[in-house]
C-alpha cells in the first residue's frame, strides 16, 4: 500500500531508506536531497559514515549534531546517526531496504553504479537522485576549500 505525500509522490508504506556520507560539511545540496527523499520514504536516516580513508574536519558526533541542527522540526521522519563499517551492514541491522545517493556528474554515476551493484549483491537497493542544477557545483570538497580560504583571509577590520 502506498500513501501520497504533500508533493504527490507515492510513498511505500513502512519504507526505511539510508542516505550515507561523510557530510563534511553538510551542504545545501545534501539538505535538498534529504528534503526530496523524505517524501519518498516513510523514514530516512542520514548516516554519517566514519571512513578511515578520509580526514574529516570534525568527529562524527560533532558533524551529526551540525546535520541535526539543519533539519526543520517538521521533518519528524528524518533521523541522523553515525556508523563505522559497511553501509549495507547498517541497513541490514536497521531493516532499511534502500540506500539513497545523490548524483552531481557523469563521473559520480560511474562510481555510484559500482557501489550499487555491490550493495544489490548484499540485498540492498540503491536509489539515485540527481542534484538540482543550481546545487550541483558545490561539493563538500569545494565547501571545505572555500571555508578554509575564508578563514585564512586577513580581516579588513584589523587595527594596525
Amino acid at each position: 500500500m502506498t500513501a501520497t505525500s504533500d508533493r504527490g509522490v507515492a510513498r511505500a508504506h513502512g519504507s526505511l531508506a539510508v542516505y550515507p556520507g561523510t557530510f563534511d560539511p553538510f551542504t545545501p545540496g545534501h539538505r535538498d536531497l534529504v528534503a526530496r527523499a523524505r517524501v519518498m520514504f516513510d523514514r530516512i536516516i542520514v548516516l554519517l559514515a566514519v571512513n578511515a580513508d578520509k580526514q574529516p574536519t570534525a568527529e562524527a558526533t560533532a558533524r551529526a549534531a551540525r546535520v541535526r541542527d539543519t533539519m526543520p522540526a517538521a521533518w519528524a521522519n528524518v533521523e541522523v546517526d553515525t556508523w563505522t563499517g559497511l553501509t549495507t551492514a547498517y541497513c541490514l541491522r536497521r531493516g532499511a531496504t534502500v540506500i539513497v545517493r545523490g548524483l552531481r556528474t557523469a563521473a559520480d554515476l560511474r562510481y555510484e553504479y559500482q557501489l550499487a551493484a555491490m550493495n544489490e549483491q548484499l540485498g540492498i537497493q540503491t536509489v539515485w537522485l540527481p542534484s538540482r542544477p543550481q546545487l550541483a557545483a558545490t561539493s563538500s570538497t569545494v565547501a571545505r576549500a572555500y571555508r578554509s580560504a575564508q578563514s585564512a583571509r586577513p580581516s579588513h577590520n584589523a587595527q594596525e
